[in-house]
């Protein structure tokens, strides 16, 4: 069954392009060392909740929103040798001069393992 990398990070609204862009240079580089899919939400009917909500889980600002995203990939055994893969792609290195569009301390992330999946 397919295994699933989840993220969940702030990103100020004034870099949603530069966030994009980045996203959409690094999934051709998840897909070409394994991944099956690689999805990128944008938040935009984030409820609050009573003691936690995406918000929250990430100390998103005011002037920040959150993004959802996954990596889909076949297997564990596949995501754990290509995750290994493109952290040591060259072309996942940080450019000089070109900040992340967000703040990955306050990401959170997780492999897990799918109990269900469901199709219409």
């Amino acid at each position: 069954m397919s295994y699933m990398d989840g993220f969940v990070v702030p990103v100020p609204k004034g870099n949603k392009q530069a966030y994009k862009d980045a996203a959409a240079y690094a999934a051709p580089i998840f897909i070409e060392h394994g991944a099956t899919r690689v999805v990128e939400c944008w938040g935009d009917d984030i409820q609050q909740g009573k003691v936690n909500d995406f918000r929250t889980s990430v100390i998103a600002e005011d002037e920040e929103e959150v993004v959802f995203s996954w990596i889909e990939w076949p297997s564990k055994d596949v995501r754990d040798a290509g995750m290994a893969k493109v952290m040591a792609d060259e072309r996942m290195k940080p450019k000089e001069g070109q900040p992340m569009p967000f703040n990955g301390q306050r990401m959170i992330y997780g492999g897990f393992s799918v109990l269900l999946d469901e199709r219409a």
